[in-house]
């Protein structure tokens, strides 16, 4: 779907960033969530549609061992997280994807579950890999207790006090995701059962309604254990502590990859940015109220990079420059827009280009999105893809014509010398225990072999390559019925020809590639803030903080 087909501006087109600006690593590991996250696409339709959401099961004892379900039914559908809760020992928690035991485990079961089913599930869910669960699951979970915060957060409310808000503050989850599986992995419902759903079309919305539920699940068991603690003199959470609560999710290099073997999808999620962004640029006033919200927006936003911390030496140079950015960016507008000045907002945009870091230009886009809702949300519906219309090679076209087309759009691949060994340094495989990807070093480690097709430059030159050797009158159907092995790339090249942003336009074998950055640009768009890198393949971050409860939309609550 082209993106710009709804509510078409035409004018927004002249101010779009091109992709060989946007499709950069650097740029990419310095994404924001905006409002066209997917979380808060599925806030937003929960909100508009009026759901309702209560806890019809809630069989936990004082140890904190049970189970839970929590029912979401929206106007055709109803989905229950069905949550496990367990005594789990010290020495057995990890955050690894080889966990075999984790505090606590869910399934998003499509319907109501009914005893047999809750029995069948909790035979299955707390094993997670090691258990089988069927189509009528489409999610598969399991979460961690942040060990410090949550013992904390009992104590003190089974005292009858508020946990402290700087405690709350330096964590800012009392569990994290270790995974959150879908789309047909072990035995859960496949993307195509869901998919002409429209409460499930866009991308990852089953995820995201998930680990939302789960976010009500973390608060609601240590309430439970500080009034099992506690009796009469607990007390439950401050609404403005609670909010500051999201989940956290912490999540290695498996989710690396994701973006590269899935061009089309990448870009529809980056061209209804681009779009989005290009339609408030192309405005040519401000309204007084978007002004207002976009103040608002900024605002709050240098108050999160106040509380956004991390360790790792990249990403503390990152929030050093965001924060920097952000008051560059406050003095920049104490008197902005100019009276009668023309397109302010691209104006400001372009300020920003020149004066501000790649962290605080992307955070400025953000920014820039959020007063726009009536111009950007509808935006959501083309975010999806149907990657199998796109499979088809149009054989027909000649060998000098698809040389010519693959030399304009991966002129920045051929640039690339891989007979230089740190231009070829790493290479991508899938471990055997864990069928996870994991990255190697070509000269230090064995398994070169067994490479995924991941090195799109590589195989780019590769292929270009290859074409000089044929007649340009030749067809391309030809060419690859004598060399099969360059179909993968083939396809990928003729793909991009229709969709500008569905290539990463850097070198993912070189030296110094940070996979940190393709999991940041993937997890901006799930709407994941506080990105804290662990190392180069791992990071930990949170979801839905600052975001209201199920159990906000539901009138009164629930006991």
């Amino acid at each position: 779907m082209d993106c710009a087909s709804l509510n078409p501006i035409p004018e927004a087109a002249a101010f779009r960033r091109p992709p060989s600006q946007v499709m950069r690593l650097d740029r990419m590991g310095s994404a924001h969530p905006t409002r066209l996250s997917f979380l808060r696409s599925l806030l937003r339709r929960v909100s508009d549609e009026g759901w309702t959401f209560d806890r019809p099961v809630w069989d936990i004892d004082g140890r904190g061992v049970g189970r839970a379900v929590y029912r979401a039914a929206g106007p055709v559908r109803t989905y229950c997280l069905v949550a496990f809760a367990h005594d789990l020992p010290a020495e057995m928690r990890s955050d690894r994807v080889i966990a075999t035991a984790w505090d606590a485990t869910f399934t998003l079961f499509d319907g109501e579950p009914d005893a047999d089913d809750l029995d069948r599930l909790q035979a299955n869910v707390p094993l997670q890999e090691a258990g089988r669960i069927s189509a009528r699951e489409l999610s598969l979970s399991r979460a961690n207790r942040s060990v410090r915060l949550f013992a904390h957060v009992i104590e003190r409310l089974a005292a009858g006090m508020q946990p402290d808000p700087a405690e709350v503050e330096a964590v800012g989850y009392l569990m994290r995701t270790t995974a959150v599986y879908g789309s047909g992995k072990f035995g859960a419902a496949d993307r195509a059962n869901i998919a002409d759903r429209p409460e499930l079309s866009a991308p990852f919305q089953a995820e995201m309604l998930s680990v939302w539920l789960t976010r009500q699940f973390t608060v609601d068991i240590v309430e439970h254990l500080a009034a099992t603690r506690g009796g009469a003199s607990a007390v439950r959470l401050d609404p403005a502590i609670r909010r500051m609560l999201g989940v956290g999710n912490s999540t290695g290099l498996g989710m690396a990859p994701f973006l590269v073997r899935h061009p089309v999808l990448l870009n529809n999620w980056m061209m209804a940015r681009e779009e989005a962004l290009a339609r408030v640029r192309a405005q040519h006033a401000a309204r007084p109220d978007a002004v207002a919200a976009f103040q608002a927006a900024l605002a709050e936003a240098t108050e999160n990079a106040r509380q956004w911390h991390s360790t790792h030496p990249i990403q503390i140079a990152k929030l050093d420059a965001l924060r920097r950015d952000l008051t560059c960016l406050a003095d920049r507008i104490a008197n902005w827009p100019e009276p009668q000045s023309n397109h302010p907002w691209d104006r400001l945009w372009r300020w920003g280009e020149a004066e501000l870091s790649l962290e605080g230009q992307e955070a400025l886009l953000a920014l820039m999105l959020e007063p726009h809702g009536d111009l950007v949300d509808g935006l959501s519906d083309c975010m999806t893809a149907d990657e199998k219309a796109w499979f088809r090679l149009d054989g027909t076209i000649t060998v000098a014509d698809f040389s010519a087309s693959l030399a304009q759009h991966y002129d920045w691949a051929l640039a690339i010398d891989f007979d230089q060994p740190d231009k070829a340094a790493r290479f991508w495989y899938v471990s055997e225990e864990k069928l996870e990807p994991r990255l190697g070093n070509r000269f230090e480690e064995d398994g070169a072999s067994l490479e995924q097709p991941l090195c799109i430059a590589r195989l780019a030159h590769e292929l270009h390559t290859a074409l000089k050797d044929w007649p340009g009158d030749a067809s391309l159907a030809a060419f690859l019925l004598a060399h099969p092995e360059h179909r993968f790339m083939a396809r990928r090249a003729q793909i991009l020809g229709h969709h500008p942003y569905a290539e990463v336009r850097d070198n993912l074998i070189a030296a110094e590639i940070l996979p940190i950055d393709l999991m940041r640009c993937k997890l901006a768009f799930f709407g994941a803030s506080r990105f804290d890198p662990r190392s180069d393949k791992w990071v930990r971050i949170s979801l839905f903080q600052g975001m209201p409860y199920p159990s906000d939309m539901t009138p009164g609550g629930w006991a």
